[in-house]
């Protein structure tokens, strides 16, 4: 008796509506993604005349510091700054051309309030100061001869996403809506060891966390996140951190909003009281449907988007296709994302890609045969905590319309027949 080897469209059959697959179809084989897309090679030989120019001539010769290919000019950050000011402004991290988890640090957001400043590390500081018994005065030199660990999170403005508070849905690029939110490998001293070492007082709540730019931004952080996981990260990624992300010293507080990851710090002020600067009083607080106003809302809540596909590119026609895209919680991991082809009628869990670390990004992936016809795709994040990302009605329901900071409401992109994607509320 002979056995028939499967046909790969058995395995095909949709798991909810609008054609997502299994996401362990992944697993077991491959999906013919590039079927009909290439030429079979019959042999190994190639006739000289044939070959591309880069395997005819020798090739650039060593750099000091690799830059990225010519060719990926499109992979950049965008910036929109204050014309009055330039150095007051965002930029953007292009989510919809990354992939895997971690941002290159060249591509790490932005947010300046009076430039980037040049910091000479050999004349930089840090004070710790106030509520201490054994106040310190440390230099950059002195920060790299402690014993040193490493997190990786992500950094996420609060500001993040507050297009979507919008009466119309803004369109745009994904990156360049949500890319207020980076991820990293952070390296540094933890910042328990030296409040332990400057002798932090029992009845200090607050740090007071001051910046060296020439805004001098601070903001207060509660002592019990300065104990807990709060890092004065020196490395990003492996090479010392670069001038915009902070060099030559930053705060790192895996999960919470990035105003508190005070860059260029230069001072701790250790507090029995909040300090109430303007980035916690007239920003960073909101007022509520019930007339009360939201401050100290530090935690970023579980959120998820899908960057490929997404708007700004275009299907090529009815087929298979991955579903790619991102989930992330200042709560911890990620434990599931569900993916929807029909606007939300019916979901499937997509497969995370590993390791799915705490307060860090989560690439998930689901495989979709697209039928050609109009669809709606959204992803939703649920976390370790038990915690699952809003649709935007809801959110709008509990937050109101005086709303700016911390959205993170499900995110939907419709399909064209012809393959065009756009921003929608569903």
């Amino acid at each position: 008796m002979t056995r028939e080897t499967p046909r790969l469209d058995d395995d095909l059959q949709p798991v909810a509506g609008g054609g997502l697959l299994d996401r362990r179809l992944f697993l077991r084989q491959s999906l013919g993604l590039g079927a009909g897309t290439g030429l079979l090679l019959t042999g190994m030989d190639a006739p000289a005349a044939n070959l591309p120019p880069w395997m005819k001539t020798p090739g650039a010769p060593f750099s000091n510091y690799g830059q990225p290919s010519p060719r990926e000019r499109e992979t950049i950050r965008w910036i929109s700054a204050n014309p009055a000011a330039p150095g007051n402004g965002i930029s953007w991290t292009p989510l919809h051309r990354l992939e895997g988890t971690l941002t290159p640090n060249g591509l790490h957001f932005e947010r300046h309030h009076n430039g980037v400043p040049q910091i000479d590390p050999d004349r930089h500081r840090l004070l710790l100061h106030g509520l201490f018994g054994n106040p310190l005065s440390l230099s950059i030199e002195d920060l790299l001869r402690y014993p040193m660990v490493s997190r990786l999170c992500f950094v996420e403005c609060g500001g993040n996403s507050n297009a979507g508070w919008h009466e119309e849905p803004i369109q745009t690029p994904v990156g360049y809506f949500h890319g207020l939110a980076s991820c990293s490998e952070w390296t540094g001293v933890p910042l328990a060891t030296l409040l332990d070492e400057a002798g932090l007082l029992p009845d200090a709540r607050w740090l007071i966390a001051e910046g060296a730019d020439a805004a001098a931004m601070n903001v207060s952080i509660p002592v019990e996140k300065a104990l807990d996981d709060t890092l004065l990260a020196l490395y990003q990624n492996g090479e010392r951190i670069r001038p915009e992300n902070g060099y030559p010293l930053r705060l790192i507080l895996p999960g919470w909003e990035a105003v508190l990851n005070v860059k260029w710090l230069q001072r701790l002020q250790a507090a029995r009281e909040p300090v109430m600067a303007r980035n916690e009083t007239a920003q960073y607080s909101e007022l509520q449907p019930d007339g009360k106003a939201r401050q100290f809302t530090f935690l970023m809540e579980a959120k998820s988007l899908i960057t490929q596909p997404s708007p700004g590119f275009r299907l090529r026609g009815p087929g298979l296709y991955q579903i790619s895209g991102l989930a992330w919680s200042g709560r911890g991991r990620i434990r599931k994302v569900e993916v929807s082809a029909d606007g939300g009628r019916t979901w499937a869990e997509a497969a995370l890609q590993e390791p799915v670390l705490s307060k860090c990004f989560t690439r998930f992936r689901l495989p979709w045969r697209w039928d050609g016809s109009p669809r709606v795709l959204k992803s939703r994040a649920s976390d370790e905590t038990g915690y699952q990302q809003p649709e935007r009605a809801t959110l709008i329901a509990e937050r109101g319309r005086n709303g700016y900071f911390h959205y993170n409401a499900i995110v939907s992109w419709a399909v064209a027949a012809d393959g065009s994607l756009s921003h929608v509320y569903a």
